[in-house]
């Protein structure tokens, strides 16, 4: 196979964190604990020079390189771009917790970036066997990291469950790719397209196929019935990590959606549609129900990403432009509340102490009147309460999929999302009317108080700005689908 320069051009970005991540794994064998912030530094620096290849490469028209098996467009430029600055959030936001916890080590940033680069490979692949690679290196790294705290029994609980369940979901997925192989006599997602608008594929073994893969990708999102492993790896894993598999990873999880479903499986829709249903109702209904009985908050937010997994689905189920475009924004703005959501787990925790459990943040207004208006303005974001985005988010979403035809579907939706609104609201309601338990001073790193501050309001600023994400979102869903 020769590689032209054409070819590598695309994958600049992936190339030089694959060169970066090498040089941090070396260059930190020889750095001391107490200059390990050189470490945090470079890694900081690698995502901003994979932000600048990205952007200065953008052409706005797909180019594929690799012999087709990866491509480089729109949806994955802005995919790219906010997996970056997720990723950097993370870091900002885990430092100090890593730090006291004995976990600022050169192997956290250094999977950090492996995983981060899996997440790369897997938005802009263009073949099945790319699209695998790059689940499998996201997947293995993310084992890695929830496990990384080895004295934990819980941290360490939880990367068996998460092992053992994800392979087995990499195997369906792995075994349905095979069955669209033999139906359809290609791996190339474009190609496979062209097939199946045709009607060459043997159709009993297309649905079969079809099958496997909506379970794989069920469980890469995390909607029922393929969720029990959330709640558990939510909750046993650091929360640092947590933060990381619940963001960075569910951009990853759009994008592997989006290449499979709207580009290689676009023809099949009525058959993956009616799948799509019945996980969106049940995502909705356990999430919600269950995560009222939660009195820890972070299996409470597991339950909640659930049911926010159930309504992306309402987007995608529409299977037309809007529907993909309302099911981007959701997933980007939700991204956006639940870094802030973890982000204050980690405000609130020092050195043994965890802040993980709802009456951890009691009389939190007290204590902070600013940090408790910035968690009430994220609560109110997950709930859709306006005038935060998660308002406008589940707005285009359900207008999405009554546009579709699925009205029914939208009632349910309306009438799930009104429950979640009450675990959401008890979290306000224990900040601000009830004593604080615990006294100690909230005194973050300053560059943490300015991102978390940010990340709030932020909230209230694209739920009363929504339009330019949304356009940036429908821009790249029509330049690439």
């Amino acid at each position: 196979m020769n590689l032209a320069l054409a070819d590598l051009m695309p994958l600049l970005p992936e190339i030089f964190l694959l060169t970066a991540v090498s040089f941090i794994l070396i260059f930190d064998l020889f750095l001391s604990d107490a200059r390990r912030y050189i470490t945090y530094t470079l890694t900081l620096l690698a995502l901003l020079g994979c932000g600048w290849l990205t952007f200065t490469t953008a052409t706005g028209m797909p180019t594929y390189a690799m012999h087709g098996m990866f491509v480089d467009d729109m949806l994955s430029d802005v995919l790219k771009l906010m997996l970056y600055l997720t990723v950097a959030i993370v870091l900002v936001y885990s430092r100090d917790y890593i730090r006291q916890r004995g976990m600022f080590q050169g192997e956290f940033f250094s999977l950090i970036l492996f995983a981060t680069l899996g997440m790369m490979v897997m938005i802009s692949a263009s073949n099945f066997l790319t699209l695998y690679i790059g689940l499998e290196l996201m997947s293995l790294s993310l084992y890695a990291l929830v496990a990384l705290q080895r004295d934990s029994a819980i941290a360490s609980e939880a990367a068996m469950k998460y092992f053992v369940l994800g392979a087995l979901a990499s195997g369906m997925l792995l075994y349905g790719m095979s069955m669209l192989y033999g139906a359809t006599g290609t791996l190339d997602i474009s190609k496979m397209a062209g097939v199946l608008q045709q009607g060459l594929g043997n159709n009993v073994v297309l649905v079969f196929g079809l099958v496997f893969i909506i379970a794989g990708l069920a469980f890469k999102l995390g909607v029922a019935p393929f969720h029990m492993w959330i709640p558990d790896v939510y909750h046993g894993a650091p929360t640092a990590i947590t933060l990381f598999i619940g963001t960075a990873s569910k951009i990853a999880a759009l994008g592997f959606v989006f290449r499979i479903l709207a580009q290689g499986l676009q023809s099949l829709s009525p058959d993956w549609q009616s799948m799509l249903v019945i996980m969106a109702v049940l995502s909705m209904a356990i999430g919600n129900i269950t995560a009222i009985a939660q009195t820890n908050l972070k299996r409470m937010l597991a339950y909640s990403t659930i049911s926010h997994m159930g309504f992306l689905l309402l987007g995608l189920l529409a299977a037309d432009i809007n529907g993909y475009t309302s099911a981007m924004f959701y997933m980007l703005t939700y991204v956006l509340t639940s870094l802030g959501s973890f982000g204050m787990i980690m405000l609130l925790s020092r050195k043994g102490f965890e802040a993980d459990k709802l009456d951890d943040l009691k009389g939190l207004n007290q204590r902070s009147p600013w940090y408790a208006f910035i968690m009430l303005l994220l609560m109110f974001s997950l709930a859709g309460i306006p005038p935060t985005v998660g308002f406008y988010a589940k707005l285009s979403v359900l207008q999405a999929v009554v546009n579709a035809g699925y009205v029914w579907l939208a009632v349910v939706a309306v009438i799930f999302s009104l429950i979640g609104a009450f675990y959401y609201l008890r979290v306000v309601k224990l900040m601000y009317f009830d004593k604080p338990y615990d006294h100690h001073p909230i005194k973050p790193q300053a560059d943490f108080g300015v991102l978390m501050s940010a990340n709030g309001l932020g909230m209230l600023a694209l739920g009363i700005l929504p339009q330019p994400l949304m356009a940036i979102c429908a821009y790249a869903i029509g330049k690439s689908l």
